[in-house]
Order: C-alpha cells, then structure tokens, then sequence
C-alpha cells in the first residue's frame, strides 16, 4: 500500500507542466488531490487529464488567489472541513525573470518575483501549517532551484527570491521539529532542489537541445510521491536535491 493511499494533498500551481505530472501521480498513488491555480482554464484541463487517467481518483480544482492571505486560509480550513484532514501541500508555483547582466537587472522583476515566489509560499505555510501538524503524515514540499544556492549575474532577483523561499520553508520545517519535541517531528517541510524542469513539448520544440542537468516534471512527481515514504524526522529541514549540486 502506498504511503499516499487515502491521504488528501494540495498542489499549489497546478496548472503547468511540472503540476500536471504531479496531479497524475499523487492520484495513482491513492492520494485525493485538491488543485489550485490562478490560471481557470489550465487548471480544469489539468484536473480533468488526472481525472482521466484514474477513473477512481478524487481530483478537484479550486481557483484560489494566493496572494491573498484570507483566501488561502480558506482553501486550507475548507479542504480539511470536506476532507476531514489536510497531509500535504506542494508548492509549484513558478516564474522567472531576469537580465543579460547584474547592472541591467531591472527592480520590477524583484517585485514580480517577490510576490510569485515568496509572498505565495508565506501564504501557504501560514494557512497549511496547523493542518499539516494535525495529520499523521503532513508534508509542505517547495520546488526550489540550484540557482539560489550559487546565483549568477543575471539571475539576482530570480536567486534572491528562491533563497528567501527556501528560508521560510527551513522555518517551518523548525517549527515542525519543535512541535514533535523529543519523539520527533510528525510533519515535515522539505525543499526539493532542480536546476530546470523539461517536458515533452519543451523537447518537441527544439528536439536538438541536451537539457543537460534538467528535471523532466515525471521525474519531479516521482520525488513529490516519494517524499511521503520516508519519515519525517529523515526530510524535515533538508534541500533533497533532483540535480548536481553547485
């Protein structure tokens, strides 16, 4: 039996490539997967091909505006309500931004990322935080990349935001070992590190590329589901790394 078997999970960004993949795993391996992306016609579709390939799987899609706080305390309060307990949340949300050089880094881009990388990860852990302490099997994944750990010229607003999302994530992942005191934590926050994601229509779009060090998003599902097999006090606290470490 699967360590996903009955558990309910929430994929924040599910509507992209990376969230789709997600989707079909967590629903194979027995999850119910609660869907959210600001995106309504991506996410439907996303929903509906996760549906699709398990016709016994309990997917659904919630258009939640994750930049706001109240609203994201209320998808959280409202999935344990109907569900009856809340194991995971997986941060998917994504976005990029960045320049030919540091000089020429423009600040706008800070205050996209900012609120696309950041101020959507505090609101998340903040309304998932007391759900996920609650469960017998809680886990808060943020898909994070290598760049924050050794960011390059051009990247800075991109690498400062990720390393600032890793932070508060290593926060709650705190806040878990502290709840378990001496047995232990029971929920987890981990932190699972690529380079870049790939996908088949990235690879039928230039079928000469080597995406060299690249995640396929299959790949990355398969780590999400895999997280959940393995205690919690073994991947609270840790950066589980999919790439070559910089």
């Amino acid at each position: 039996m699967s360590a996903l078997d009955g558990a309910v999970v929430a994929v924040a960004g599910a509507g992209g490539a990376a969230g789709r993949a997600a989707l079909l795993r967590l629903a194979e391996a027995g999850a119910t997967v609660v869907a959210s992306d600001a995106d309504p016609l991506s996410l439907h579709e996303a929903v509906d091909a996760a549906r699709y390939a398990h016709g016994g799987a309990t997917v659904i899609g919630d258009t939640v505006d994750l930049l706001d706080l109240d609203a994201t305390r209320e998808w959280a309060t409202r999935t344990e309500k109907e569900f009856g307990r809340i194991d995971g949340l997986v941060h998917l949300v994504g976005g990029w931004r960045g320049s030919k050089s540091f000089a020429e880094t423009d600040l706008a881009d800070w205050d996209f990322l900012e609120k696309l990388l950041i101020r959507t990860v505090q609101h998340t852990s903040l309304a998932f935080e007391d759900g996920l302490r609650r469960s017998d099997r809680g886990r808060y994944l943020l898909i994070s990349a290598a760049g924050a750990t050794k960011p390059t010229a051009g990247n800075a607003a991109y690498a400062a935001s990720k390393a600032a999302a890793e932070a508060w994530t290593l926060a709650l992942a705190d806040a878990f070992r502290k709840a378990g005191g001496e047995e232990g934590p029971r929920a987890a926050a981990a932190i699972l590190v690529v380079k870049a994601l790939v996908h088949d229509a990235m690879r039928a779009e230039r079928p000469n590329a080597k995406f060299a060090g690249f995640t396929d998003v299959k790949e990355l599902a398969e780590a999400i589901a895999g997280v959940w097999e393995r205690p919690a006090g073994e991947v609270n606290g840790n950066r589980l790394w999919l790439t070559e470490k910089p």
